[in-house]
């Protein structure tokens, strides 16, 4: 809207200078006035260029913001149900995650069929079919985390001094049936400190499905059952296709 208005400021200046150029100004003067449209036309241009790229730079430099962010949280929701298979629970103390994913270990299991006779009386014997799950050993939680920077999984990359919030909570699935759930996130506002107030203000109000929705970048929920973040499917591609 801002550079719609200076456009037409420009353009309405342009055609008085042309007025007035043709009604009063005398031959040997025209060339001021042609030295102020030639300006005039290099800052219109100018910004009709800057109105046209400072969006596309900023969807740019906002993905690269993003990305780090995102992976993050995947770490983290990976930890948190790493730490429910094992304890069917989540937690919101870091320090405690951190350490679950350095020294626990998650029981390997094997589940077999086997066939018991069943003695229904009066010489009735039927087969029952029952499902044994046995414990064959065990795995360290760290395998699944290699390569990856868990011990600072809380930090939120770009912004100093910053921790993702972590939270736990419950959600009654259906009647009778209470199931945890937990959520971290991070403001988006914070991520983008520094850029263009109007698209960062944008940003935070954006509804597409293939952008990430709302104020924060979070994954899991408090209200419903779900392991899943808020940003779009573009963010679990290779990290090499956000940094073109």
């Amino acid at each position: 809207m801002i550079l719609f208005l200076q456009i037409l400021g420009a353009v309405l200046l342009a055609v008085l200078l042309a007025f007035v150029i043709v009604k009063y100004l005398p031959l040997n003067l025209r060339w001021i006035p042609s030295i102020m449209l030639l300006s005039l036309a290099v800052f219109l241009g100018f910004k009709i260029y800057n109105g046209i790229m400072e969006p596309i730079e900023f969807g740019k430099d906002k993905v690269k913001k993003f990305a780090p962010v995102v992976e993050n949280l995947k770490i983290i929701r990976d930890a948190e149900v790493k730490f429910f298979e094992k304890y069917g629970k989540y937690t919101k103390d870091k320090a405690l995650l951190i350490k679950f994913v350095e020294e626990a270990k998650l029981a390997l299991t094997e589940t077999r069929t086997v066939i018991e006779k069943l003695n229904r009386g009066g010489g009735i014997i039927i087969d029952v079919e029952k499902r044994i799950t046995d414990t064959i050993g065990y795995e360290p939680v760290l395998k699944y985390f290699e390569g990856r920077n868990f011990k600072n999984m809380f930090k939120v990359p770009g912004v100093e001094g910053a921790e993702f919030e972590l939270e736990i909570g419950e959600v009654e699935k259906v009647q009778g049936l209470v199931v945890p759930t937990f959520m971290a996130r991070t403001p988006k506002k914070n991520i983008l400190e520094g850029m263009s107030e109007s698209l960062v203000k944008q940003e935070l109000e954006v509804i597409q499905t293939d952008q990430i929705k709302g104020e924060y970048i979070s994954v899991g929920s408090l209200e419903e059952v779900t392991t899943g973040g808020n940003w779009p499917p573009s963010y679990d591609k290779p990290s090499e296709s956000k940094n073109e």
